[in-house]
């Protein structure tokens, strides 16, 4: 029996009947490299089934304390039936990619049963014309909460389904699993007043470790966040959303995405990232007559060193979408994410999540219920930015299922009320992958938005191909309210981060 952490609990907490925390793994298949030319279902679920005993989440499910007085416990589940899990569907025909991410993203939606261990698996035959793949390949989609994953890990549990060769050994048989008994409600109680009764003893260590670092933390977070009013525009990504989704991806050479570092020296592979998706949003609100004057603003990973290993934390960045050159937005990006403010709120951010953590669950889940609740009576969403945009670096070597060769890798994230757009950038092999996941009311036309991302792409490879790169023109801007600035040679200065965020 394993307990939830604050911030897991807080994905079960939040969830409501159009917003769920599902996250979903999307892999494709060759299976032209298999023994055969094909691999069957009963040998994926064979396979499948040899490796649970590595992953023990994939055999738990939920238990909640009652009256949510203490975070819920991961244990193991007596009944668990894995063809429960494992499933196996097939596209009609023509199997096109369209129809695949309609139904990868209904997939998605729906809610998984808090009753079973909360992941599902979707074998998906039938993908016979789409991409650049063979006639025949299929998928596999993992669906799986956010609470049983952390996101920035995820390349973990692909590791654990897959092998470096085509060849792999045939699967091992389970070991033998002997689930333990979960405790009843008076042990969960029991346990729930033993941690209320020690949480002024767990409160001290983290409060006396960066003790005036969380207070003007604290201070930053109420005055700015429930103090103040929004800083930055809301587009049509910013409100309630439904439970409908839709999932569209675009893939590039990693190459390609790298040689754009060349635009703005001294960028990163995620500042070009992030230009290209802004340049793709920009087009796209332009398109439909909503582009803001100000710079949109996105929720994004940064990864700190932590005392054993990395950790990440969540910052929120101004995407430069109010400038129309492209270069002068990388080189906008680029100085922004190298900024001390933004490394400094980013450590505030995780040192409030640790606080956090120790925080009772009552509270917590509480403090979910009455946001949500409140915010869909008024009909109003404070969204903490406009989108989110991740992007985890996949493995660099490629991967087999039952010798069949994995050939593409994505994620279908989860959206929320007030932040119904989400980008998921993953790289594998030699290849880098940008998706989005949105709801469907806000994005009736994700194909629309998939161009743009093309299209702001191909803009910076025609820039960085050209004999002589162009220093950015500073001057252009997308606001009429601001005058032109004069012609210089630096990135125009921007403020740095809005604020940190959890």
């Amino acid at each position: 029996m394993r307990q939830l952490s604050e911030n897991d609990a807080a994905y079960i907490y939040s969830d409501s009947a159009h917003a769920n925390s599902n996250v979903t793994l999307l892999h494709i298949y060759d299976q032209s490299t298999a023994k055969g030319g094909m691999v069957r279902f009963k040998q994926i679920l064979t396979h499948v089934e040899s490796r649970l005993g590595r992953l023990p989440v994939f055999r738990q499910k939920l238990l909640r304390v009652p009256l949510d007085l203490d975070y819920p416990y991961w244990v193991e589940d007596e009944s668990f039936d894995i063809e429960y899990h494992v499933r196996h569907i097939a596209l009609p025909k023509p199997g096109d990619w369209r129809q695949f991410c309609i139904q990868a993203a209904r997939i998605h939606a729906r809610p998984l049963d808090q009753q079973r261990p909360l992941w599902e698996m979707y074998v998906i035959e039938g993908l016979d014309s789409f991409l650049d793949l063979p006639v025949g390949s299929f998928a596999v989609l993992l669906k799986i909460h956010h609470s049983a994953i952390d996101v920035s890990r995820r390349n973990e549990i692909t590791a654990l389904l897959h092998d470096v060769s085509p060849d792999s050994p045939p699967p091992a048989p389970p070991e033998p699993w002997f689930p333990e008994d979960a405790p009843g409600n008076f042990g969960l109680l029991w346990r729930a007043g033993f941690h209320a009764m020690t949480l002024p003893l767990r409160l001290a260590q983290p409060l006396a470790k960066s003790w005036t670092t969380l207070k003007a933390a604290t201070s930053t977070f109420l005055g700015e966040f429930l103090g103040r009013p929004q800083e930055f525009p809301l587009t049509r990504f910013n409100s309630e959303v439904s439970p409908h989704r839709v999932f569209e991806t675009r893939r590039f050479p990693l190459a390609e995405f790298k040689a754009l570092r060349g635009l703005a020296p001294g960028a990163t592979v995620n500042d070009v990232v992030l230009a290209v998706c802004a340049g793709g949003l920009r087009r796209y609100l332009d398109l439909q007559g909503e582009l803001p004057d100000e710079s949109l603003v996105a929720a994004v990973p940064i990864a700190l060193r932590g005392e054993d290993d990395a950790v990440f934390s969540w910052v929120r960045m101004e995407l430069g979408t109010d400038i129309a050159d492209p270069v002068a937005r990388l080189v906008a990006l680029r100085d922004l994410a190298a900024s001390s403010e933004v490394m400094a709120e980013a450590v505030t951010a995780r040192e409030l999540a640790e606080l956090a953590q120790q925080a009772p669950s009552a509270a917590i889940a509480a403090t979910s219920k009455m946001l949500r609740s409140t915010s869909a009576l008024l009909g109003q969403w404070t969204p903490l930015a406009n989108c989110a945009i991740a992007n985890v670096p996949g493995p660099r070597v490629p991967l087999y299922l039952q010798g069949a060769r994995l050939s593409y890798l994505s994620a279908i994230m989860p959206v929320a009320d007030g932040m119904g757009l989400v980008f998921s950038v993953t790289s594998y092999s030699d290849m880098l992958i940008v998706s989005f996941t949105a709801c469907y009311e806000q994005l009736p036309d994700p194909e629309l938005l998939a161009q743009c991302l093309r299209d702001s792409f191909q803009e910076y490879l025609a820039l960085a191909q050209s004999p002589a790169k162009r220093k950015p023109k500073l001057a252009v801007v997308a606001s009429p309210k601001r005058k032109p600035a004069e012609a210089q040679t630096k990135a125009p200065r921007r403020k740095p981060a809005v604020r940190a965020v959890k």
